[in-house]
C-alpha cells in the first residue's frame, strides 16, 4: 500500500496595496491607529494589577455614559472571562484593555478575580490512602 501523495498548496493571490488616499481605508483614527488607542485609554493610562488570566465579571448594567468599548466588555462579562479573552474578542491590545478595566474597576462596574490555582503538590494523606489501597489489591 502506498501512502497518499501530498499536494502543494498554491499561494493565494495578494490584493494590490491600497493607494495612500484610498477612501475605503476609513478616516484617520479608526482601526489600529495609535491615535484611536490613545483616545480609548485617555491621557493618564493608569493600570490595575491584572494579568492575562485574571477573570473579569460584570457587576452592573452599562451606564449611558459608558464608551462603546466599556459597554462591550460589560455585555461580554456576564459570565467570567479572562483578560486575554476580552482582548481577543475586542481586537484591542492587552495594555489598552487593562486601562479600560482599571477605569471600570474604579467605577465598580466590573469585579476582577485572580484565577483559582490548583495546589502544586497533592495532599500527603491522599497519596498514602492510594498507596494502601494499591497494596491491598
Amino acid at each position: 500500500m502506498t501512502p497518499p501523495q501530498r499536494r502543494r498548496r498554491q499561494p493565494l493571490p495578494q490584493p494590490p496595496p491600497p493607494l495612500p488616499n484610498d477612501p475605503k481605508e476609513g478616516a484617520e483614527g479608526e482601526g489600529k491607529n495609535p491615535e484611536r488607542l490613545y483616545i480609548i485609554t485617555g491621557a493618564d493610562g493608569e493600570r490595575a494589577p491584572v494579568d492575562l488570566v485574571t477573570l473579569v465579571v460584570a457587576r452592573a448594567e452599562p451606564p449611558s455614559s459608558a464608551t462603546p468599548e466599556q459597554t462591550a466588555v460589560l455585555r461580554m462579562c456576564a459570565a467570567p472571562l479572562s483578560v486575554a479573552e476580552i482582548s481577543a474578542y475586542l481586537g484591542l491590545p492587552f495594555s489598552v484593555v487593562t486601562v479600560l478595566l482599571t477605569e471600570m474597576l474604579a467605577a465598580e462596574l466590573v469585579q476582577a478575580r485572580a484565577p483559582i490555582v490548583r495546589q502544586q503538590l497533592p495532599d500527603r494523606s491522599l497519596l498514602e490512602a492510594v498507596m494502601h489501597g494499591l497494596q491491598r489489591l
